[in-house]
């Protein structure tokens, strides 16, 4: 069994950019693509417990700010599980972590973060 605990240098500056598009859509007010980088940030931390439990927490707070008990009731047991799964290698590759989402659906990863995600395996 493969422990994964530290996320590949090379994959940090991606998903810096994606919490960085999450943070200005905020600014901007922009809710919707605030919340789509955070999916991709999320498909990109899955397999790495701090970044993955993280992503998870922006989630929450971004549940809290909307005001939606959906997401925020969703995200407790992903903040709590999410990265342990992570550790011991029980994903399931390219869930994009919302509450909108069962959380231990497979689903399809987008091209460009399999070419990431490629680049970096």
């Amino acid at each position: 069994m493969k422990f994964n605990i530290k996320m590949p240098n090379k994959l940090i500056p991606f998903y810096k950019k994606e919490l960085e598009l999450v943070k200005d859509n905020l600014q901007q007010d922009n809710l919707q693509n605030a919340w789509y980088h955070l999916e991709r940030a999320h498909i990109i931390a899955q397999k790495y417990p701090y970044e993955h439990t993280f992503v998870h927490w922006k989630m929450l707070q971004f549940g809290i700010k909307i005001k939606s008990s959906k997401e925020v009731i969703g995200q407790i047991p992903r903040l709590l599980v999410g990265g342990v799964k992570s550790f011991v290698g029980q994903i399931p590759v390219g869930n994009t972590g919302g509450a909108n989402v069962p959380p231990l659906k497979q689903m399809e990863i987008p091209e460009d973060i399999k070419e990431i995600l490629n680049m970096n395996s």
